[in-house]
């Protein structure tokens, strides 16, 4: 349920909302992210037994839909062809980390990165989870615009007043989605005190009846109206026709070879180290990480992970990744990868049942969100706070993440600001050269312009 968003925005996103490349573009699409997704998590529970969910990643698919854009004005090709074209991006991306996690190198990346900076992952995911549930999350429209937020443009204003001339007609919806967001993190957090290992989704599904019931009593709108027209029958035939093996390396190739190798590494440095961090992240709040912080079985993870973005590539969908609110299912006890498992059969269904999916309200979800980023805010715990190199790169970590939406980025900056004072305070030997190495990189990703 705390994944369900994707199945909707990610074809939104990859298709500027159904604007370019019409409906069988979007039926694509929508069919490859439950099709790719379901299958990075069978990768997941086979390989790695873990209880992680995978699918398009949020980030990667919004710079995957720039770069279709620029495709298009670099070549002059149509926006089909275009996302056609960036797909062979993914698939060479996919192949690059598959190798690279069979030979455990991206193993060996993930024990470079100092204790430190490892242990200020978990709070800084925590925070990133809190900021969505509070901010983008949940947006609402109105007559006079948005999106509007729930803490920037109801709790941001000065009195309730300002908030609804602020906000407009689409204020009564935005007081239901904070009633419902709230009801719903309290009965999680009070069902989970009085030891209910099902919390997370019954205080779900406690905020839908109220979002539910809002929309019919107060807003005279029927939250099951869309079901009487909506089809349950999977576009099979739009994905054969746009998607499906459609990796176009001819174009690929107009955009210009420099260009290409250059888009190619960026989406390597982001997923590589996204998908680092929410694993050891999550990892961390499931109890998985041995006395070294270490992840048991992180090649096999990081393999199914490869696995996923192949699948991707091949179905029609950018970068498949591992997903923080993976931290929701661990919550709710999942630790091994019958989670996942479940999860990828969920998704497949959700083809046949993406209408049901849809009504599920995004307020609901923030509850989830909220209550799973506070609970791995606790994490902090584990810093030792009088070690300067410790406290600098978790502190720009954990507001880095949130603000930026990248945890790759984040950690980026950690693993920079880390190397810096140990550099600069007579401690170099203890830093390793991977470390020098990875620190070098994110340097240049960040300051060098192409």
């Amino acid at each position: 349920m705390t994944m369900a968003y994707i199945l909707a925005l990610n074809p939104n996103l990859l298709t500027n909302f159904g604007a370019d490349g019409g409906t069988t573009l979007w039926n694509g699409v929508f069919l490859s992210t439950c099709i790719a997704s379901a299958i990075g998590m069978f990768a997941m529970a086979f390989l790695a037994n873990k209880p992680f969910g995978l699918a398009p990643g949020m980030g990667l698919n919004s710079f995957f839909a720039v770069v279709v854009a620029n495709i298009v004005s670099i070549t002059g090709m149509s926006y089909l062809e275009s996302f056609q074209s960036a797909l062979g991006i993914i698939l060479i991306e996919g192949i690059i980390f598959l190798v690279l996690s069979i030979l455990n190198i991206r193993d060996k990346i993930v024990q470079a990165i100092p204790l430190g900076v490892r242990l200020g992952i978990t709070p800084a995911i925590g925070l990133m989870l809190m900021n969505l549930g509070l901010g983008s999350n949940v947006g609402v429209y109105s007559s006079d615009g948005g999106p509007y937020y729930v803490m920037r443009d109801f709790f941001g204003s000065l009195t309730a007043g300002l908030a609804m001339d602020t906000i407009g007609d689409g204020y009564s919806t935005m007081v239901l989605s904070v009633v419902t967001m709230f009801v719903g993190l309290f009965v999680i957090i009070i069902l989970s005190q009085k030891g209910f290992k099902s919390a997370v989704i019954l205080g779900m599904f406690c905020a839908c009846i109220i979002y539910w019931v809002g929309e019919a009593v107060f807003l005279g709108i029927s939250p099951f109206a869309d079901l009487s027209t909506a089809s349950f029958v999977p576009a099979f035939s739009d994905m054969a026709a746009t998607t499906l093996f459609h990796v176009n390396f001819s174009g690929l190739v107009q955009v210009g070879w420099f260009t290409m190798i250059t888009l190619i590494i960026t989406y390597c440095i982001i997923d590589m180290f996204d998908t680092i961090g929410t694993l050891v992240g999550t990892a961390s709040k499931a109890g998985m990480l041995d006395e070294n912080g270490n992840m048991p079985q992180m090649k096999e993870a990081m393999t199914a992970d490869s696995i996923g973005t192949i699948a991707g590539a091949l179905t029609g969908t950018s970068t498949v990744t591992t997903f923080v609110e993976s931290a929701s299912g661990v919550e709710a006890g999942g630790r091994t990868g019958l989670t996942a498992l479940t999860t990828g059969i969920l998704f497949l269904a959700s083809m046949f049942i993406a209408p049901i999916a849809a009504i599920i309200p995004a307020a609901a979800t923030s509850s989830a969100l909220i209550y799973v980023g506070i609970l791995m805010m606790s994490g902090m715990k584990n810093i030792q706070f009088d070690e300067i190199d410790q406290v600098v790169p978790v502190s720009l970590m954990v507001i880095s993440i949130p603000i930026s939406g990248s945890i790759g980025h984040g950690i980026g900056i950690g693993m920079i600001s880390y190397t810096v004072i140990k550099l600069f305070t007579g401690k170099a030997k203890e830093v390793s050269a991977l470390t020098y190495v990875i620190s070098a990189i994110f340097l240049i990703k960040f300051f060098l312009p192409v």
